[in-house]
């Protein structure tokens, strides 16, 4: 019997397979870690609140005052994810991932600083680590005496993480570290580092390492001056001769990219979250100044356009929360295959939380552009979430070529077994006849995987949903036959598949939500959540149409053509 903790909803969605039961019924936390966070939030409340001022002053300084990282470690903010075993919370991806909001509210710099930290700097201990390791480590990365930092970014090596150049070497009873790592976020604070380096050896190219900066030849650039998040800690990290023990391996050797790809797909539910934090702070401070601000004689809030840019920031800040807890209660379940719905939680929440801050500030009009105003600090802020922890442009392709691979295998697999059609009728003909109903359900609609478990009141949006599958299924079909291989490289198409897949995962788990909502608090008091899904189902349905149309009907060929003459131009 296969193992249910293997199944992908992506993958099986691009089969035109809907693996109801990955996110029906709509994720709750449990009452009593629910009870921990209560006081979680009462406790950053009392102390976080009354500091807007003190943000705004550090955001232009470029820097956080080693007197608040002291009293970070004292309120337990670097302990959240690890186990209780070893002096942390114990949080779930869930939890966790509710905290994240909670700091995105307050200020991006105090959050990405715990999420360098828990999401992907010591992530790789938690996932990877013996226990010799991680009794080692863990308790004084949950107290704080020890922060953590991610080092995979390189000069030369950015979305290319496989082309990394420092380099580690063999010394018999140590490994020889030295190389350079950019932008590490928490690299001036920390004292721990899980560092990817090339070992050329036979199990791999690249292994990851735990470095502490005691160990010698640890160093730090000066503090970047950044755009956004300027008071959190981002250098460049030296590793020159560094002699790392043996025993401080990370996982298998010569796995260390695919463990970085791992760290990198655990930790999106936590930088999720902060976008949606981010949102629904957003969203506070863009109502008030609506009901506050009067111009024309009534409330800038009574107009037909505010009204607007406020529905639809309400609507893209569910969905992006609907997503975003989706993607960590999969974790907490111990689904193992879930990186392609992780990249979806991360590129979606990045950019529905971008929208909302830049209409935000647009509602706030001049006060927007001031510094005075948290309005622009949120915009210059959130710009990073759509770069860092991978560029949403190569977390697109990932999405689209990973949840498209067990198509290509089935496809590879028929196409195997026509040659043995005659020599094995009964085995080559029950390969063919499951591929002939897959392709009887995409050509004509029947027997098209549906939903099950949506209440009557609901079911427009999920016909819509099912013939979306249906058509995405089918598409994925035709490509991989048109392009096979060469599919990767046709990147406009694979775009508009994966703003498809985004677009249709984040419907699921609106479905999901109200779905829940409707069968637990009953039709009347869901009504909101009733529109806000017929509102974004609406949006869904016309983007993901007009994405359809344009695999085939586009101007694609124009564009690259524009392209390359301004880059031969280098001008206008």
């Amino acid at each position: 019997m296969a193992d249910k903790k293997n199944d992908a909803f992506m993958r099986s969605l691009c089969m035109g397979k809907i693996l109801e039961e990955m996110i029906f019924p709509f994720p709750k936390i449990q009452k009593e870690e629910a009870e921990t966070l209560r006081a979680i939030f009462d406790s950053l409340k009392g102390w976080l609140e009354p500091k807007k001022e003190e943000f705004r002053k550090w955001d232009h300084e470029g820097e956080m005052p080693t007197e608040f990282i002291a009293q970070m470690r004292e309120y337990g903010l670097f302990s959240l994810v690890i186990p209780e075993e070893h002096g942390g919370l114990g949080l779930s991806a869930q939890a966790y991932s509710r905290v994240m909001q909670e700091l995105g509210r307050y200020d991006a710099s105090v959050a990405v600083t715990v999420g360098a930290h828990s999401s992907i700097g010591m992530r790789g201990l938690l996932l990877f680590g013996n226990d010799a390791q991680k009794k080692k480590y863990l308790p004084k990365l949950a107290s704080g005496e020890m922060l953590a930092a991610f080092c995979l970014t390189e000069p030369g090596a950015g979305s290319d993480a496989a082309s990394i150049r420092t380099k580690a070497v063999d010394q018999g009873d140590h490994w020889l570290l030295n190389g350079e790592k950019l932008w590490v976020t928490n690299g001036g604070l920390a004292d721990f580092f899980t560092v990817f380096a090339k070992t050329d050896t036979v199990q791999g190219k690249i292994s990851a390492f735990f470095v502490t900066r005691d160990m010698g030849g640890v160093s730090h650039g000066k503090h970047e001056d950044k755009m956004g998040i300027r008071a959190s800690s981002t250098t460049t990290v030296f590793f020159e001769n560094v002699r790392v023990p043996k025993e401080n391996i990370a996982g298998d050797m010569g796995k260390g990219f695919k463990m970085a790809m791992h760290i990198l797909n655990a930790g999106r539910s936590g930088l999720g979250g902060g976008c949606v934090g981010g949102m629904k702070e957003v969203i506070s401070l863009a109502t008030r100044q609506a009901k506050s601000r009067t111009q024309f004689g009534k409330p800038i809030g009574q107009f037909g356009l505010i009204k607007q840019k406020l529905g639809h920031m309400v609507v893209e800040c569910y969905a992006a929360e609907s997503v975003v807890t989706t993607v960590a209660n999969l974790a907490d379940r111990g689904y193992r295959e879930y990186a392609v719905e992780a990249a979806i939680a991360k590129v979606f929440a990045t950019e529905c939380c971008w929208r909302s801050i830049d209409e935000g500030l647009q509602i706030a009009g001049g006060n927007g552009f001031m510094r005075e105003f948290r309005y622009e600090r949120m915009l210059r802020d959130s710009r990073i979430n759509r770069i860092f922890e991978g560029t949403n442009e190569i977390l697109r392709l990932f999405i689209a070529l990973t949840a498209m691979q067990e198509v290509g295998a089935n496809l590879k697999e028929v196409a195997a077994s026509i040659g043995t059609v005659l020599q094995d009728p009964i085995k080559g003909f029950g390969v063919m006849s499951d591929y002939a109903k897959r392709k009887v359900t995409h050509i004509t609609g029947l027997g098209q995987a549906s939903l099950t478990n949506v209440p009557e009141s609901i079911s427009p949006q999920a016909k819509l949903f099912e013939e979306c599958v249906t058509q995405l299924a089918a598409t994925v079909d035709r490509l991989l036959r048109k392009h096979g291989k060469t599919i990767i490289d046709k990147q406009f198409a694979t775009r508009r598949l994966a703003d498809i897949m985004i677009d249709l995962f984040a419907l699921a788990c609106v479905i999901s939500r109200v779905s829940t909502s409707i069968k637990e608090n009953g039709q009347v008091k869901a009504h909101k959540e009733i529109e806000i899904l017929q509102v974004f189902a609406g949006q869904v349905s016309r983007r993901v149409h007009g994405n359809f149309s344009k695999i085939d009907d586009n101007d694609d060929e124009q564009i690259s053509n524009l392209a390359d003459h301004a880059m031969e131009k280098e001008s206008y």
